[in-house]
């Protein structure tokens, strides 16, 4: 017998809307902490009129903001590491180092490369328990008598450097008193630590993360110091990156900068999004992210990449078609900008021939239009300008030849035939792209262009012999670092391992600084002596490729704390078994070469291997 369910119309399910203050920084900060910090500088003197009432300067010191003390020779923040908030001094001063310091000094163990004869003493001699660590590699304060690298500090554990007076005598440093703001160039615009920050005496600082620090914004002074700061110290080396700009005089340079506009789309957060979105139709997908610059629009700016990624697209029919993804470094409206800079008035203006969207977040620079024709261009190499603009240069010495002709060229161009070849456009903006327009469409709409150093398998060739799962176990205790399985396209499987991403959120939030990018070979891994088994690291990974392991010692007598007596847990992760002769195992034991580590954030890896594959 069915049974027929009916429901009004008009009966509703009053729910709570969520806040994003559901979440803050510090839940157990108070109203007396609150009226403390409106006591000291900045916040004593901003404009309280200048917050709209929904974020009150109040509710940003409560939920944005955290109380944290510090004590003399602790790491407050780390060179390299990711951060996503700034911090203000409070009370007592800390020193911004200089100079670089080692890897040991901060806890972390800087690969060794081992030949053939050591990588199969290891091999023959591992242990039969998965997950083995030596006392030293479970805890930095193994054996050191007392004194403690990483000890716990209120409620957060820190790791501090040893000899504090010797290293700020043997290193160049800078120190930071009450009322001075470090970190924010960092948190604001996703880019690493600069410099390493420790506590020269006991300090109170505020930590403010990124949402709080851009309402605090809308306070003029405290916007207008922080600009200031940026454009002063970080803005040049910025735009010095740009190769187009690297041969441009200091006076010209300082024009670009004082005209350069900062401005960010999407949401930093991209990943806490990235598992409903990658679910979605493409269409859909990129209806959904922010736009940027609209196709048809007459050029006024020209946008540099700073960190994110972009999508640029074209109208297909009532939808769009992806051409190419956009990341650190790449430029947008190029050809547009350099072509109209240099046609005579008689010729109309070129119009932006693609789209951009934020692929969940994108920070940009805006160079306008005029200051780049007049400070910029003139300084551009031939070679370096675009193809539009080069065929422009050629037509106007072909009109020496043949006027008629000219004539002819110059209507068809005025008609809308500008760079109606996407690749050519794609090519000088540096772009990311794939003759296969469904293959780019797949990888963007899963976020694979965020990988450095993706696995790929080829399932025509790979046999499901779990070859490369055995050697990856064989040389990570006995715990492979990879599952077999992934997002398919075609024949290719996208496999479930680290990617050591481009744009690395697990390394964001990691309270000792345990998960850090190597900067020579651009390997993120995990540093045993100073995880503390949080699991932030693997609960940010959008990719959920970071895993938390219980470990033990080579009798498989597991760790644990001495104080809680609870199990020592370390997070695990495909770290391209750096140090190996062979480099990574799973591509090394392939029997079928079905298997290889490829840069997804570049198309020629993956388009000349699939070439190779006929």
């Amino acid at each position: 017998m069915a049974i027929e369910w009916s429901m009004d119309s008009t009966e509703t399910i009053p729910v709570q809307r969520p806040s994003r203050w559901d979440e803050p920084l510090d839940a157990s900060m108070t109203d007396a902490d609150v009226a403390w910090l409106r006591t000291r500088g900045p916040f004593n003197q901003m404009d309280q009129s200048a917050f709209p009432k929904a974020t009150p300067l109040t509710g940003i010191l409560r939920h944005d903001c955290r109380l944290r003390r510090v004590e003399p020779g602790e790491v407050i923040v780390r060179e390299g590491d990711y951060g996503n908030s700034a911090f203000l001094v409070i009370t007592g001063n800390v020193r911004v180092l200089v100079d670089s310091l080692t890897d040991t000094q901060l806890g972390r163990q800087p690969t060794r490369s081992i030949g053939w004869g050591e990588a199969l003493t290891r091999f023959l001699r591992r242990s039969p328990h998965p997950e083995t660590r030596t006392p030293q590699q479970v805890s930095l304060n193994a054996g050191r008598d007392g004194q403690q690298s990483i000890r716990q500090v209120d409620d957060h554990p820190a790791i501090f450097l040893q000899d504090i007076d010797g290293v700020l005598r043997r290193h160049e440093s800078v120190s930071l008193g009450p009322g001075e703001l470090f970190g924010e160039v960092a948190a604001m615009y996703r880019s690493p630590r600069t410099a390493t920050v420790i506590a020269e005496t006991e300090a109170a600082l505020v930590e403010i993360r990124w949402q709080g620090l851009r309402i605090l914004r809308r306070d003029r002074r405290f916007a207008d110091t922080l600009e200031q700061h940026y454009r002063r110290h970080w803005l040049p080396v910025h735009l010095r990156e740009i190769p187009l700009l690297r041969y441009l005089p200091e006076e010209n340079m300082q024009r670009v900068i004082q005209a350069t506009e900062l401005r960010s789309y999407g949401r930093m957060e991209w990943n806490a999004d990235y598992r409903k979105t990658r679910k979605l139709h493409p269409a859909d997908q990129i209806a959904s992210e922010p736009l940027v610059v609209d196709q048809g629009q007459l050029p006024t700016e020209l946008i540099v990449v700073r960190s994110g990624f972009g999508r640029m697209c074209v109208r297909h029919g009532a939808a769009h078609r992806t051409v190419a993804y956009l990341g650190k470094g790449h430029l947008f409206g190029i050809d547009e900008i350099a072509f109209n800079a240099m046609r005579p008035e008689s010729m109309s203006a070129a119009l932006y021939q693609h789209s951009l969207h934020a692929v969940g977040f994108l920070d940009a620079l805006s160079i306008p239009i005029e200051v780049f024709a007049t400070e910029v261009l003139p300084h551009i190499r031939k070679s370096e300008l675009p193809e539009s603009a080069r065929a422009l240069q050629r037509s106007f010495t072909e009109k020496r030849k043949d006027r008629r002709r000219h004539r002819s060229d110059q209507r068809s161009e005025s008609t809308g035939s500008f760079s109606q070849d996407p690749s050519q456009d794609v090519q000088h903006a540096t772009g990311v792209s794939f003759e296969s327009t469904s293959m780019l469409e797949f990888i963007v709409q899963h976020r694979l262009n965020n990988g450095r150093d993706a696995m790929v398998i080829d399932l025509h060739r790979c046999t499901r012999c779990d070859d490369c799962v055995k050697a990856c176990a064989d040389v990570h205790d006995g715990n492979p670092r990879f599952v077999r399985q992934g997002v398919v396209h075609d024949r290719l499987q996208f496999v479930q391992a680290c990617m050591h991403c481009s744009d690395p959120v697990c390394m964001i939030g990691c309270p000792t600084g345990a998960i850090a990018r190597d900067q020579n070979t651009g390997v993120v891994s995990i540093h045993d002596s100073i995880c503390v088994g949080c699991g932030v690291c693997a609960a940010a990974c959008p990719y959920e490729n970071i895993a938390m392991a219980e470990v033990v010692d080579r009798k498989g007598r597991p760790y644990v704390d001495q104080t809680s007596g609870k199990a020592i847990r370390k997070a695990t992760k495909c770290d391209q078994c750096s140090g190996l002769p062979s480099g990574p195992a799973c591509a090394a034991a392939c029997p079928h070469d079905a298997l290889v580590r490829i840069d997804l954030s570049q198309s020629p890896p993956l388009s000349h291997w699939l070439q190779k594959r006929g």
